[in-house]
């Protein structure tokens, strides 16, 4: 229950995603309706136990992408697809986290990594003279 809780959560973010990217909605029968073919279709490539076994055998509790993409190796379409969609969250994860580094930094009165080089070097320019 918990594992097809997770999923119906991560198909409902999904949705949002796309409903900020391509100015859509979807109701919450369409969400469970996805979430239900999505969690079948997991169950007959990769039953949820094979997950569940899989994390256990990595002494995990947490099911990661790796788990993912090890089950749906043998779609080469689904494995490519799962990889693709997995970079764009990371790269996407990476970006917001510097922006948050960016805020709190300028929040605290910090300077980036490339104010403070442009100051330094403000600074050698004015030695010199």
């Amino acid at each position: 229950q918990r594992l097809k809780a997770a999923v119906h959560y991560t198909v409902g973010c999904l949705c949002q995603e796309v409903e900020e990217d391509k100015d859509v909605q979807f109701s919450k029968q369409s969400i469970a309706a996805i979430s239900e073919i999505t969690f079948r279709q997991c169950g007959t490539a990769g039953s949820p136990r094979c997950f569940l076994m899989l994390c256990r055998h990595a002494k995990r509790t947490t099911v990661t992408t790796e788990d993912v993409k090890l089950l749906a190796r043998r779609s080469n379409s689904l494995l490519k697809y799962i990889t693709q969609k997995s970079e764009e969250l990371a790269s996407s994860n990476m970006e917001q986290k510097e922006k948050k580094k960016k805020k709190s930094s300028a929040a605290k009165g910090e300077r980036t990594p490339g104010e403070k080089e442009a100051a330094v070097t403000e600074n050698e320019d004015s030695n010199m003279a």
